[in-house]
């Protein structure tokens, strides 16, 4: 568990260096929509089941079956935000994500991904802070939950890479609600 926590740690320095020194790239490959949103799931409901919340993930309309971009960043977005929506949810709490495909036009596609928790929630007051590299609302929550500080600066980046961007809304001791739009390049095969 430590060497883990450890390697997402280095990790996260890791790409926030890349991103600030420009070098962070973005791929354009084709990849299947099915199977990168299956693995969020099974990772995501994995750890709901082991904290004792019920996740859910529902599919509004028709999204296509395939895309081209990048699809690990597209997982890492929804793992780093839907993992704190766990991170800071206790039992018997709910998270939930939403997936819609708003627009398609020109060989683009819009996707909008609704992420939203039963959690502690934050204060309006950080909500603009919360993308702030090493940035977390209470020093205690990092004794008490973990983590870099990281993951929301990268998340932000990752989202801006692909077109994108993120609204946050949430209440103390009520919940979350994380809003992310990201532009995929339209694919031929079904």
């Amino acid at each position: 568990g430590s060497a883990q926590h450890l390697l997402g740690i280095i990790n996260d320095i890791l790409d926030m260096s890349r991103i600030e020194s420009g070098r962070m790239t973005i791929k354009n490959e084709e990849f299947s929509f099915s199977k990168c949103l299956e693995q969020i799931n099974t990772m995501i409901s994995g750890q709901c089941q082991d904290k004792g919340l019920t996740y859910e993930c529902d599919i509004i309309g028709d999204v296509n079956d395939y895309f081209t971009g990048d699809d690990m960043k597209l997982k890492q977005v929804l793992i780093n935000i839907l993992g704190n929506s766990v991170k800071f949810t206790n039992a018997p709490g709910t998270v939930t994500l939403q997936v819609e495909q708003l627009s398609q036009e020109e060989g683009l596609c819009e996707l909008r991904f609704t992420m939203k928790d039963t959690g502690i929630g934050m204060d309006k007051e950080f909500i603009p802070k919360l993308f702030d590299a090493f940035s977390q609302e209470d020093a205690t929550t990092t004794n008490e939950y973990g983590g870099s500080g990281l993951g929301m600066a990268i998340t932000k980046s990752f989202i801006e890479m692909m077109n994108g961007s993120v609204v946050v809304e949430s209440e103390k001791g009520v919940g979350s609600t994380f809003t992310v739009t990201v532009k995929l390049g339209r694919c031929e095969r079904s």
